[in-house]
């Protein structure tokens, strides 16, 4: 799977850029058929508590999977998608069986 990561209007730091590869390689194991991820991290304005924004989007085959949540830190916001994500495949891989 590759994984591709993206910061916007700022620069992540190596230790965040390996919590998310780390992260969001354990996708794998819920579901083979994964492409690519794309994760996006942005500081939404103004600078409130919760203002660190993470989205990863998924390509499968036979689709996509997204997820986007908003927290105090990037490793929050990276933790809520990789559950949110983890709960998605489980369902397409039901699906997938099911026909």
């Amino acid at each position: 799977m590759d994984i591709r990561i993206q910061a916007i209007h700022f620069d992540a730091t190596v230790q965040l850029e390996a919590f998310i590869q780390k992260k969001v390689s354990k996708l794998e194991q819920y579901f083979d058929g994964i492409i690519l991820a794309e994760v996006t991290l942005k500081v939404v304005k103004p600078e409130t508590a919760k203002n660190k924004e993470a989205a990863i989007r998924l390509k499968i085959k036979n689709g996509d999977c997204f997820a986007e949540k908003v927290n105090d830190t990037f490793e929050g916001s990276i933790d809520e998608c990789v559950e949110a994500l983890e709960k998605q495949l489980v369902k397409f891989k039901e699906k997938i069986r099911a026909k």
